[in-house]
């Protein structure tokens, strides 16, 4: 009996035991069975939806970071003119602008009828990727032979800008320089700059390279005003966003579309969601770097503690590569050095070294208006 009893009480502490340990295991690991992860809500401007729905960084954010993104969509200018709120009236955590002029922006006083600001308790730049030409193999290869393009360690760059805005804004034809195929002026399809904000920055992009070395200011900017609006009318049919942009480029073809401007990320973003498209066209599709280029860049205004994890959180070294390899984003300082061997697409740089700065909100305006007369 008392065999029987002593047998009975080592089980009882075994399982005791085996309780403890198991329950110490659960409570050091917290984190890791966290599959949800407390609510962080965000204004988010476009053009990251499908990276941030992405189900794997999600599952990152909850299991390291503890906290599940609750986004709605909000548009860069309305940041600035609205109140930012949700639709029940309370706040948010963060912002996460598309352009980083409303992020600076939004980062000084309100002034006239604009919206009163909330305090940003931290913020950053966070995804970056550079405007680019999209263009295809024979239409390269004759701004080759004008000199236009260049080739170093296989990345195809528009080492002479100026002589193909000049080129443009002469109403040189395509069959000028040996492309008796395509129809029509030298032309480079974009989005309106008036209606959007990344055909803003491409013409932000245009008006520096306009302005050579000259700094800009209000004399030397009414001075390249009128050659940037004739630009502009040259320009013709405008689409709404890069992505019909991209995707009527990737349909219709050199015939209709010989050249884009569009962002880098768009590329490696089809090739990774449309293989066997990619795989049609791939051979036949060059992407043209300009010299300089202007960086695209997503930043974060964190309105409170919970705001910063999402910093944290796409700062992981996880959900960067992700952000790379899968969506094209180059994550964190602008102008780092990327492993392109973990992207299937030729001719992309592990770095961007010239680059031009953006314009303050003020000479983007004043840019925008002009072109709107």
């Amino acid at each position: 009996m008392l065999k029987k009893e002593g047998l009975v009480s080592k089980i009882i502490g075994v399982v005791i035991l085996l309780i403890i340990i198991i329950v110490v295991i659960v409570l050091k690991n917290k984190d890791s069975f966290n599959t949800e992860g407390e609510p962080i809500y965000g204004a988010v401007g476009g053009g990251k939806e499908d990276l941030l729905a992405d189900t794997e960084i999600n599952e990152i954010f909850a299991k390291k970071y503890g906290f599940n993104l609750v986004q709605d969509s909000w548009s860069n200018g309305k940041t600035v003119k609205v109140p930012v709120v949700r639709d029940d009236g309370s706040d948010y955590d963060l912002i996460f602008f598309s352009d980083q002029r409303y992020y600076d922006e939004y980062k000084t006083p309100a002034e006239g009828e604009e919206a009163p600001r909330k305090t940003v308790v931290a913020g950053d730049i966070i995804l970056n990727t550079p405007i680019v030409i999209y263009s295809w193999t024979e239409v390269v290869d004759a701004l080759k032979k004008e000199n236009i393009v260049t080739v170093e360690n296989g990345v195809h760059y528009i080492t002479d800008m100026n002589k193909l805005i000049d080129y443009i804004l002469q109403g040189k034809k395509w069959s000028e320089i040996g492309l008796d195929s395509i129809y029509g002026s030298i032309n480079i399809g974009s989005v309106d700059p008036v209606t959007s904000s990344p055909g803003a920055t491409y013409y932000g992009l245009l008006l520096s390279i306009m302005l050579g070395d000259k700094e800009l200011n209000e004399t030397t900017l009414n001075e390249v005003l009128p050659k940037l609006k004739t630009f502009y009318k040259k320009s013709g049919y405008m689409n709404n966003t890069p992505a019909d942009l991209f995707s009527m480029f990737l349909k219709t073809g050199m015939g209709a579309k010989p050249m884009i401007v569009d962002y880098e990320k768009s590329v490696i973003d089809f090739a990774n969601s449309n293989p066997d498209g990619w795989n049609q066209v791939k051979d036949k599709i060059v992407i043209l770097y300009p010299t300089p280029t202007i960086w695209n860049s997503h930043c974060i205004a964190a309105l409170s503690d919970n705001g910063k994890k999402l910093i944290q959180g796409l700062q992981d070294k996880e959900v960067s590569q992700i952000a790379w390899s899968k969506y094209g984003f180059r994550v964190g300082v602008t102008g780092g050095n990327y492993d392109v061997t973990k992207i299937n697409i030729k001719g992309i740089p592990s770095e961007i070294k010239k680059v031009t700065p953006g314009l303050n909100i003020e000479y983007y305006e004043k840019v925008v208006d002009y072109l709107k007369q």
